[in-house]
């Protein structure tokens, strides 16, 4: 099948698919006579893992290292939970980021009737917000 076929049968845009070759996630296709790439359905069986992968938020580096190990043959099992457990700890921080942040924002909205605009250069909301806790 040619890249538009196979980019809509997986649901991504052929750039995609381009990108997908030039950086080794996807073997180049055949050819056809006309010079078309030819994809199979294990081309469009590995789009749909990539696409699936990314989705789960695997970055394209973790993901050659899982298409590396299944083309020598391993199981990447201990690397995918690895990189699972990242992931579930780097969102939890991002919640509690969001929830601290979100709570900020509440309270600077309750105290936004009581100030007064005056000669304030911004919104006396942002000058009055406490610094970043970095």
């Amino acid at each position: 099948m040619r890249i538009g076929e196979a980019a809509d049968a997986v649901g991504i845009n052929p750039r995609t698919i381009r990108y997908y070759e030039d950086i080794g996630l996807l073997p180049d296709p055949e050819r056809t006579a006309g010079g078309y790439r030819d994809y199979t359905a294990a081309d469009v069986e590995r789009l749909v893992f990539v696409k699936t992968a990314r989705r789960l938020g695997f970055t394209l580096a973790e993901l050659a290292e899982i298409l590396a190990f299944r083309e020598q043959g391993q199981r990447p099992c201990a690397y995918v939970l690895d990189v699972l457990g990242r992931q579930v700890g780097d969102l939890d921080r991002r919640i509690t980021e969001l929830q601290d942040l979100r709570a900020e924002l509440v309270a600077l909205k309750a105290q936004a009737d009581s100030l007064s605009n005056g000669e304030a250069r911004y919104c006396t909301v942002i000058e009055h917000a406490t610094a970043p806790r970095l």
